[in-house]
């Protein structure tokens, strides 16, 4: 039995398997070898990283990136990104998942990717994203007389000072 490959898998050994099985012929059984070649693809022999090995590959001459649960290793591909290395940089030393994503990649980007696929990451070893969480403020209270009375004099001293010319004004012209 010769196991079919699928048109866009990468392959990278093969094991034949020789079985010493009984066939019937003419009604009585006899010894029969059975050879048959099985092709592994990438799904059954690809490397499992640790997240720490794959953060140690983030320069130009050798960049390794984690995206959907594959570690890529992009130096071959570095001059050749569109977005130039610098973005592919910026995306190393954490899950780049949704940085590829929100690019909004190809179909043919997507394609091109397994030919750098060089294992899977795992999962456990992946440090959890913190989430920013701002720092408490004080609520804003106008019951506080100091504040509020440097705030109404910031106001009403210009007012005050308008209000002494005008009037000043008014009457120095009615002399």
């Amino acid at each position: 039995m010769i196991v079919a490959p699928k048109p866009h898998a990468q392959f990278t050994f093969g094991a034949l398997v020789i079985s010493k099985t009984r066939r019937k012929r003419g009604g009585k059984e006899a010894p029969f070898f059975c050879a048959k070649f099985q092709v592994l693809g990438m799904e059954g022999d690809q490397k499992l990283h640790h997240f720490d090995d794959v953060s140690k590959h983030s320069a130009t001459k050798d960049c390794w990136l984690i995206i959907h649960g594959k570690v890529y290793d992009v130096t071959p591909f570095m001059d050749e990104h569109p977005g130039g290395d610098e973005v592919l940089l910026a995306a190393t030393k954490k899950d780049a998942t949704n940085d590829f994503e929100d690019i909004g990649h190809s179909n043919q980007a997507r394609e091109l990717m397994d030919k750098y696929c060089i294992g899977k990451i795992d999962a456990s070893t992946i440090p959890v994203n913190r989430v920013f969480i701002p720092p408490e403020q004080t609520p804003y209270n106008p019951d506080k007389t100091s504040d509020f009375t440097i705030k109404i004099l910031q106001f009403l001293v210009p007012v005050m000072i308008l209000g002494v010319a005008f009037a000043v004004r008014y009457y120095t012209r009615a002399e």
